[in-house]
C-alpha cells in the first residue's frame, strides 16, 4: 500500500508510534524528491547559460558556468551515494567501538588516534557525537572507547569501517627508536530503535467461534461465545472462553495475540543484535581493511578497494570519504 493512500485512511491515526514512523519515511522520500527536482533545475540553467555564453562567446561567462557544473555533478555523485544507502538500519544512529589490540601502550596510542580521526569525521558531517563509555589506557591513549555518531545516515556510512586498522610507525614510546606496527579494532552497529509497534491486519487472521466448554455454568455452553484467532502469519493461535460474550473473548485474546506478536517481535530485535555482536569474532589480527604507513613512508591504504591516500595527516585529520564512499561505490559492503 502507497503511503499516502495509507495515511488518507480514517485509523492511520489510531497507532501514534506507527503514524510517527510512516510520517517520518514520507518526509524522508518528499526531500529526496525535493532535492533530484532541484538538482534538475539547477543543471538544465547552468546547461542553457553555458549554451548561451557558448553562443555570444563570452568567455568568462562560460567558465563561471562550468565551475558550477562541477559543483552539481559532485552533488549528484553525493546525492547517488545516499540513495544506495537503503539498507534496513542505514538511516540509523551509529553505536562505535575503538578497542586497542596486543601491544600496549603504543596500541592504546593508535586507538586514541583512531577516535579523535572519527571524531573530526563526525564533526566535518555535522553530527552529534556522545561518548557512552571511556577506558583511559595505563600510561597513554585509551584502551577502548564506545561512542554514537547521531545523524542523517550515520550507520549507513561508518558500518564501512568495521574491522582491524593497521598503523606502521617509529614508536615514540621506544627509546631505541625502532618501527613498531599497532592495531586497533573498530566496531560499527545501528542504534535499533526499541519502540515495537505492532501491527495486526484483518487479513491475518482467522477467527473460529465454538460453543465454551469447562467452567462457567450452563449457560456458557448453550451460545458461541468461545473466541478462536490464528495470526497466519506466525502461526500463533490464542483463544478465549472464559467470558459469556463473544465480543469479550476476542477482544481478550487479542490482547494475548498483540503480547505474543510484541515479545516474537522482542526476540527478533534480540537475535539481531546478537548476530552483529557475534560478527566481530570474524575481525582477526592480520585481516586489516586499511594501513595506515608512516615510516618509511607515508600513505594509508585501504585494503578492500586498493585505494591509496599519500597525505595520511589530513586522514587522521578526519578526511576518511574518499575511503568510505569508495567501499560504498564498489558494493564492497
Amino acid at each position: 500500500m502507497e503511503i499516502e493512500e495509507l495515511t488518507s485512511k480514517k485509523e492511520f491515526w489510531d497507532e501514534p508510534e506507527q503514524t510517527k514512523t510512516i510520517l517520518k519515511e514520507r518526509a524522508q522520500i518528499a526531500a529526496k524528491v525535493d532535492r533530484w527536482k532541484k538538482l534538475s533545475s539547477d543543471l538544465e540553467d547552468n546547461e542553457l547559460m553555458l549554451e548561451l555564453a557558448h553562443e555570444e562567446s563570452d568567455a568568462d561567462t562560460e567558465k563561471e558556468v562550468a565551475r558550477e557544473i562541477e559543483k552539481i555533478e559532485d552533488r549528484i555523485k553525493q546525492f547517488s551515494l545516499e540513495l544506495m544507502l537503503n539498507g534496513e538500519d542505514d538511516d540509523s544512529t551509529a553505536i562505535i567501538s575503538i578497542n586497542a589490540g596486543a601491544g600496549g601502550t603504543d596500541s592504546q596510542d593508535w586507538a586514541e588516534m583512531l577516535f579523535r580521526m572519527y571524531t573530526r569525521w563526525i564533526d566535518r558531517k555535522g553530527y552529534k557525537l556522545n561518548v557512552i563509555d571511556f577506558q583511559p589506557g595505563d600510561e597513554a591513549g585509551i584502551k577502548s572507547v564506545t561512542f554514537t555518531a547521531v545523524g542523517e545516515y550515520a550507520y549507513g556510512y561508518l558500518k564501512m569501517e568495521t574491522g582491524v586498522h593497521r598503523l606502521v610507525r617509529i614508536s615514540p614510546f621506544n627509546a631505541s627508536g625502532k618501527r613498531h606496527t599497532s592495531f586497533a579494532s573498530v566496531f560499527v552497529y545501528p542504534e535499533l530503535d526499541q519502540e515495537i509497534v505492532v501491527e495486526i491486519e484483518d487479513k491475518d487472521l482467522r477467527i473460529d467461534v465454538y460453543r465454551a466448554s469447562g467452567a462457567g455454568g450452563q449457560h456458557i455452553n448453550k451460545t458461541s461465545s468461545a473466541v478462536r484467532i490464528t495470526h497466519l502469519p506466525t502461526g500463533i493461535v490464542v483463544q478465549s472462553q472464559q467470558d459469556r460474550s463473544q465480543h469479550r473473548n476476542k477482544a481478550s485474546a487479542m490482547k494475548v495475540l498483540k503480547s505474543r506478536l510484541h515479545q516474537k517481535e522482542k526476540e527478533k530485535q534480540d537475535q539481531k543484535l546478537q548476530d552483529i555482536h557475534d560478527s566481530k569474532d570474524d575481525i582477526a589480527w592480520g585481516s586489516q581493511i586499511r594501513s595506515y604507513v608512516l615510516h618509511p613512508y607515508q600513505m594509508v591504504k585501504d585494503h578492500r578497494i586498493k585505494l591509496e591516500i599519500g597525505n595520511i595527516n589530513q586522514v587522521l585529520d578526519g578526511n576518511i570519504d574518499p575511503f568510505i564512499n569508495g567501499v560504498l561505490l564498489s558494493g564492497n559492503v
